[in-house]
Formats: C-alpha cells, sequence, structure tokens
C-alpha cells in the first residue's frame, strides 16, 4: 500500500494519477495532515488524520509513504517540498521547487514535474507521456496550432512542460493536424451531433465497466427501452429543430443485440425525427460478432447505414475465453466478410493490446489477420481496466496475469496500419492504461470518425440518449483562457429505472439547455 500525506488541500488527483502511473498495481490512499477545519466546502479527495498514534499506526502499514507539504500561504510564492520514503529496499527521495500559488496552472506543472524527476529516479524508469496523466492530449497540440504555434515551437513546449517522449509528442501533433483538417466541416455555433446508447450484450467482458447488461435477462424490455428512447428523440427533436445534425453515432453495449425490426424501427425513427441533410456519418457500433447476423446487416443498409464496426478485441481464441466473449475467431472474420459481401463501405475493427497471457508474437497474430482482411479504420486501445470491471472486481483471478503492453506493441500496430494505407487520426487516454500508452484510430483516407474527434476534442455539443448516456453541452463563445464552458447532464444507468423516469431524464435535458 502507498500512502500520501499532503499538509493542505491541493492539487490531490494530479499526484493521485502520476503515481498510480508508475504503480498501476499498488493501492494509493491519501491524507491530509491539516485540521479538518482547513479543508473548505465538499473536498473529499482524502481522507483526514492528523498528526498522533492513529497517523503513525496507518503509516506502519504502508509499503511507501509520500509527502507533499505545500509551505506558503496560497496567494504568495513559496515552496513545495516533496519526499517519498520507500520500505523495502530502504530509500528516501525528496525535491523541492519554489512556486508562485497566485498562478494555478504553473504550480501544477512544478509540482508534477518535481513529483515525475523524484519518481524517475527512485523506479528507474520513464513514462511514454511524462506528467500528462489527463484523458485528452491532443488538445495541447490543438490548441497551441489554433494560436498559430510552429510544430517546432510546439514541441519544445511539450518537452519541457511535460516531458513528454519523442514519439508521443510527434504522435499528438500529427492527430491534432489531422483533427483540424476534418474538423473543418462542423459547426459548432449551429450544429450538434447525437449518441444513442443500445445498452445491452450478448454478454459482459471481463475488462468491461460500461453501462452494459446481457440480453437474455432484458430481451422482454428492449420494446419498452425502445419506447423510452423515442420520448428523448421527440424532445430532441423539438429541442434542436433549428439546429444541424453533423454526425449520428448509435452506441453501446452491442447496438445489434437489437432484433432486426427493433433496429430498423430506431433508424426510421431517427430519419424521420431529424433533418439529416448536414449530418457527415451515421455510424452503428454492431461490435460483436456473435450479434450479427445476415438481416441485421440488411436492416442497416436498407435504411443507408454503411459505417459500422465489427470489434474482434483479438485474434486469439484462448484469450477470448478468458475475458468473456462468448464467440470464436472464426465468427469474427465471418461477420466482417459478410459485411463486405453484402456492401458496407466503411468497416472498423476494435483491438486491444495488453490482455490477459497475451505477448507481442499474440498482438502479430491479430495483426497478420487484420492485414488480411483490410478494414477500413482500425482502432487499438490500450487495456484500461475500471473499478467496476470483472477483472477488478474477481482480481484474485487476474492478479497472477501477465499483462503487458510497451511502445513496441503499439508500435507493431502502428507498422501494420501504415502498411494497410490507415494513419492515425484520433487520440485518447483512460486511467490504468497498461504500460501507461494510449488509445489510436487510424483511418485510410476518407474514412475517418467525425463523431470519434468530437467526443474528445469536446468543440460541439453532443447530445445522449439512453440509459447511462452523458450530454454534454459546450458554449462556442471561448473562456479568456481559450478552454471552452462545458456542462453535463446524466442520464441513470439501470435500464429499468430509465424507463421508469424517462420524463426526469428529459426534465434534465431541459434544464441543461435552457439558457
Amino acid at each position: 500500500m502507498i500512502i500520501v500525506l499532503f499538509s493542505r488541500p491541493e492539487f490531490e488527483y494530479d499526484v493521485h494519477s502520476l503515481i498510480k502511473a508508475f504503480f498501476p498495481k499498488e493501492e494509493v490512499n491519501m491524507y491530509y495532515t491539516c485540521p479538518e477545519k482547513e479543508v473548505e466546502g465538499e473536498n473529499l479527495a482524502c481522507a483526514h488524520h492528523e498528526a498522533g498514534a492513529e497517523l503513525d499506526a496507518l503509516l506502519d502499514t504502508a509499503d511507501q509513504v509520500f509527502g507533499i507539504s505545500y509551505v506558503g500561504m496560497p496567494d504568495e510564492t513559496g515552496r513545495i517540498e516533496i519526499s517519498w520514503e520507500k520500505r523495502n529496499p530502504a530509500a528516501l527521495y525528496s525535491r523541492q521547487v519554489a512556486v508562485d500559488y497566485r498562478d494555478r496552472s504553473a504550480t501544477k506543472n512544478h509540482l508534477k514535474q518535481s513529483l515525475y524527476d523524484l519518481l524517475t529516479e527512485g523506479v528507474g524508469q520513464k513514462l511514454p507521456w511524462g506528467t500528462l496523466t489527463g484523458i485528452r492530449p491532443t488538445k495541447i497540440p490543438m490548441k497551441l496550432l489554433e494560436e498559430g504555434k510552429s510544430e517546432e515551437e510546439i514541441v519544445s513546449y511539450m518537452k519541457e512542460t511535460y516531458l513528454a517522449s519523442d514519439e508521443k509528442v510527434r504522435l499528438s501533433i500529427d492527430i491534432a493536424k489531422r483533427e483540424r483538417t476534418l474538423l473543418e466541416k462542423i459547426d459548432y455555433e449551429n450544429g450538434y451531433s447525437l449518441y444513442i446508447g443500445i445498452p445491452f450484450c450478448p454478454s459482459t467482458c471481463a475488462y468491461c465497466s460500461f453501462t452494459s447488461y446481457p440480453l437474455f435477462s432484458w430481451r422482454g424490455k428492449v420494446d419498452a427501452y425502445l419506447d423510452a428512447v423515442e420520448k428523448e428523440i421527440d424532445y430532441t427533436a423539438e429541442a434542436f429543430r433549428d439546429k444541424k445534425i453533423n454526425s449520428v453515432y448509435i452506441g453501446g453495449g452491442t447496438p445489434t443485440t437489437l432484433l432486426p425490426y427493433q433496429l430498423d424501427r430506431l433508424i426510421k425513427k431517427i430519419k424521420a425525427s431529424f433533418d439529416l441533410s448536414d449530418c457527415l456519418e451515421f455510424t452503428v457500433e454492431a461490435g460483436r460478432p456473435d450479434s450479427i447476423t445476415e438481416e441485421k446487416l440488411i436492416a442497416l443498409l436498407d435504411n443507408g447505414i454503411s459505417r459500422i464496426s465489427v470489434n474482434p478485441q483479438t485474434m486469439k481464441q484462448a484469450t477470448l475465453d478468458l475475458i468473456g466473449r462468448h464467440h470464436t475467431v472464426e465468427q469474427t472474420i465471418e461477420s466482417y466478410k459478410l459485411a463486405r459481401r453484402l456492401g458496407f463501405d466503411n468497416i472498423n475493427m476494435d483491438l486491444i493490446i495488453g490482455l490477459p497471457e497475451e505477448d507481442l508474437n499474440d498482438v502479430r497474430h491479430t495483426m497478420e489477420i487484420i492485414a488480411d482482411l483490410k478494414p477500413d479504420n482500425v482502432t487499438v486501445h490500450s487495456l484500461a481496466v475500471k473499478r467496476a470491471a470483472r477483472m477488478t472486481i474477481f482480481k484474485d483471478r487476474f492478479r497472477d496475469m501477465q499483462m503487458v503492453n510497451t511502445q513496441e506493441h503499439m508500435d507493431l500496430c502502428e507498422e501494420y496500419c501504415r502498411n494497410m494505407g490507415l494513419y492515425p487520426y484520433y487520440l485518447y487516454r483512460q486511467k490504468g492504461m497498461a504500460g501507461n500508452m494510449e488509445n489510436v484510430g487510424y483511418a485510410a483516407e476518407g474514412k475517418a470518425g467525425v463523431y470519434n474527434i468530437l467526443i474528445m476534442e469536446e468543440k460541439q455539443t453532443i447530445v445522449a440518449l439512453g440509459a447511462g448516456a452523458t450530454t454534454k453541452r459546450v458554449w462556442t463563445t471561448p473562456n479568456p483562457d481559450g478552454t471552452h464552458r462545458i456542462e453535463r447532464c446524466e442520464n441513470v444507468k439501470d435500464v429499468g429505472l430509465y424507463i421508469e423516469k424517462i420524463d426526469e431524464m428529459i426534465e434534465r435535458k431541459r434544464n441543461l439547455f435552457k439558457e
């Protein structure tokens, strides 16, 4: 166990994220050592343990102890003192850095740089993304490009400020440039995108924490669920009648758990409710090969949908069995070939790198099969196990299994993608990613997914319908620092509650957009 002691509330999330990046399998607990009265409002990032016997007993149980001490008042200059005591083998590291607390952004960067320097010394390795722990690293070069900065200036800034590697800096800049080109067609002021979630799956994968429910338990409720979604569609069509839809994305879960008539019903409802003349893409994330049939694919094609996903995650059967995906490698290949034969001209395939017991040769084997199929898009995910996933809940089962992802793995995937004529166009990161890597979407010319970029760059409002869906309202007038005001409202995750409280879900949206 790792314990972090803060002298007062400040930058807890940033410190926790950086330590977890170096020690992803360790439990990291954070505590304030200041009097409880000094913690304002509802700041519950840490527990309270003032100096005394209780804190001494707690520290005796820790394998490692970090201290973050803020010296000086919040509205003046001062310094931050960082200490790190390792118990086995015994070692002590320390850093201190002068800061001006009035400049919060610079203070945070100085703290993270010093902590990173201390950790790299003690661990003996660097992280590919340096101090960057946020999920949207391309927003940094995107903002700098929009300010007119040169590539050389951006490289220098990202290396000096975030200590990121040459490979990751170059990747983020290349993707930011492609994103800018693709987003030139988007109407931020008068446009929006529509997401509809289908929270059902054939089974629940061990790594998954998305809102999804095994279909066998909910088959009798699917039509009632679609009734509720249609009420949200009616509200959205009326509320946004003067706006333009730029993209539509039906995700999940697994949308193709719907029966053919249900898919037809949903898409016809969307097309009847909205003017799609400004819609640049309409995507249905078919996803699981064991949910795909010829009848469902025909239902999509008959409604003009040719952009789908057929997601293998891996082409190693033993891994599919281990993670709870109840389909075979052969089913994946057959589903993909069926979609091609029927006429789908924009097919994505999702992969996950770092799955249990897979090594570099397993990844190479997967990429060889993918290369033979020649999809239009490949999304390479680094395994990120969330708290709600079965891998976490039943962690004893997976504790001793190899889950490895390195730069070599990611380079191998990139090499295969580029050889297929696919180039990186969007990127995001998540907590707990194997190898501290990233997720990268690759696409052929003209086949990149606009919605994928919009969800990451947060430049356009996305209205999200369905259980567990989160609507994001983006104000187009920028803040003084160049960022945009963003507010969210969430639908309840439970399908039964969503159906029961659909009017409340609509009211949440009405309140979000009432200004």
